[in-house]
């Protein structure tokens, strides 16, 4: 959890009010996840990723989605070079630490679907050449939901499934909000971030989260939620076991951030806004009138979780 604190405290340093958006970033980056993210201009989410890369000492790229942006621009190409006659390649952007894929509903679907082998195998095939990309390795994809119906694509079901969380930011509280003014004239601030996590800490990290016990009466209750959703009347499609394994992951996670060593039913209550929101599509009439979080909150409170608490 210290490394974690450590995470926090240096992107603060340009990065005002994100504490649980930087925790769950860390979350996801432990079990090889990735984040869709999404919030209104301006709210920094390009600041959140490089700062995130930066703390973290990983090498960052980013990806402006756009209509024309093709397949081979996201993963890269082989070019014949006419001084060695002879075919080289060159890895595109998604081969990075972390990836900013900015307004990735702007792509294209056959552009959008050159994302998914990355995200699932952790490689990339360019031109029938495989390239594994280096670890720690995570994509985090922004939407603007102002502009949701104005020239983009939606992302397709499975690609929905493949992103670990889904978290939106909001506009920041009153006191942020003078921070980051603060911040912009420098006062008190060190502008930059710097490195505190390695990646042989993050491998350490990422074994010792793993290890975090969920006892079988916890992992019942997480398994009822997610068979809710697949019976509740307003929900269309429910949580694949893909989500159900996302939702164990998470609540280790959340465990591992209160030093503990084994998941509390309130772990998995937390985190099911931010695992399950994507992955669920309502009915029609439901759509109209509620949000997934909503339905999800009536989904927590059909089922009753267990009084036993501990490992």
């Amino acid at each position: 959890m210290n490394h974690v604190n450590r995470v926090k405290s240096e992107i603060s340093k340009v990065m005002v009010g994100m504490d649980r958006e930087v925790e769950l970033l860390t979350i996801s980056l432990l079990f090889n996840g990735h984040i869709l993210l999404e919030s209104v201009p301006g709210t920094g989410k390009t600041m959140l990723a490089k700062s995130f890369a930066s703390s973290i000492n990983g090498v960052f790229s980013r990806i402006q989605f756009t209509p024309d942006v093709l397949p081979s621009d996201v993963t890269g190409i082989q070019f014949f070079n006419p001084k060695i006659q002879e075919f080289e390649l060159r890895t595109g952007p998604i081969v990075a630490n972390i990836v900013l894929a900015d307004e990735i509903n702007r792509a294209t679907p056959r552009t959008q679907s050159s994302l998914l082998e990355v995200m699932e195998e952790r490689q990339v095939t360019i031109d029938g050449i495989t390239v594994k990309v280096d670890d720690p390795f995570m994509v985090i994809a922004t939407q603007n939901p102002v502009e949701a119906q104005q020239g983009t694509f939606s992302l397709p079901v499975a690609q929905m499934d493949r992103f670990f969380m889904k978290l939106t930011m909001d506009y920041p509280s009153l006191e942020s909000e003078k921070e980051i003014l603060k911040q912009a004239r420098g006062i008190g601030q060190d502008q930059k971030t710097n490195a505190v996590l390695s990646h042989e800490e993050i491998q350490k990290l990422k074994e010792k989260v793993q290890s975090i016990k969920i006892n079988d009466t916890v992992e019942s209750y997480l398994l009822q939620i997610v068979r809710q959703t697949r019976q509740h009347p307003e929900i269309d499609l429910g949580v694949s076991p893909r989500g159900a394994l996302a939702l164990m992951k998470a609540a280790q996670g959340q465990a591992f951030l209160e030093n503990r060593e084994y998941v509390v039913p309130e772990d998995i209550k937390r985190m099911v806004p931010y695992v399950l929101g994507h992955r669920i599509i309502l009915s029609t009439e439901a759509s109209f009138t509620k949000s997934p979080e909503r339905v999800l909150k009536e989904v927590l409170e059909a089922v009753p979780a267990p009084v036993e608490m501990g490992a």
